[in-house]
């Protein structure tokens, strides 16, 4: 009996959003919804990129400004400022986005590690680059993103 397998990967299925001016994608597996950004509940003594916490239809959920995760400039919210909301191996987290873009599907010949030229600790964030008719796009490792420092 020949057993049915799945067709092989030919493509990454992402979100796609701005920071800073720039692209970001995550898989789309990771992501349980986006939302608007609402108001969120700092806690005190946490890290500067730890906004809080939210209260997501009843479920407590902290909240991460990207841009201070990955050392960008900060920038006040906008109509298109989005909470993406992730699921990770340590549970659901909020990541504050400039505007989520789209869902797109990226070929993965057009996938690409980054260069050892900028691969030093500070862009370990960054697991790939995609290359799209309009431009390149920045492919986050979303649990290393995530993971809070010690």
């Amino acid at each position: 009996m020949v057993t049915p397998t799945a067709p092989p990967v030919h493509e990454e299925q992402l979100v796609a959003f701005r920071l800073a001016g720039e692209a970001y994608g995550i898989p789309i597996a990771c992501v349980q919804e986006v939302i608007r950004a609402c108001e969120i509940t700092a806690i005190p003594r946490t890290p500067t990129y730890l906004r809080g916490v939210v209260n997501l239809r009843g479920k407590i959920v902290p909240v991460v400004d990207l841009r201070g995760r990955l050392g960008l400039p900060a920038a006040g919210g906008t109509a298109a400022t989005r909470i993406v909301v992730v699921e990770v191996e340590d549970g659901v987290v909020g990541m504050v986005v400039d505007e989520v873009n789209e869902v797109l599907r990226l070929p993965v010949d057009r996938v690409e590690a980054p260069s050892d030229l900028v691969c030093d600790v500070t862009v370990d964030f960054i697991r790939a680059i995609g290359r799209r008719d309009d431009g390149l796009i920045l492919l986050l490792d979303v649990a290393r993103t995530l993971q809070i420092d010690a």
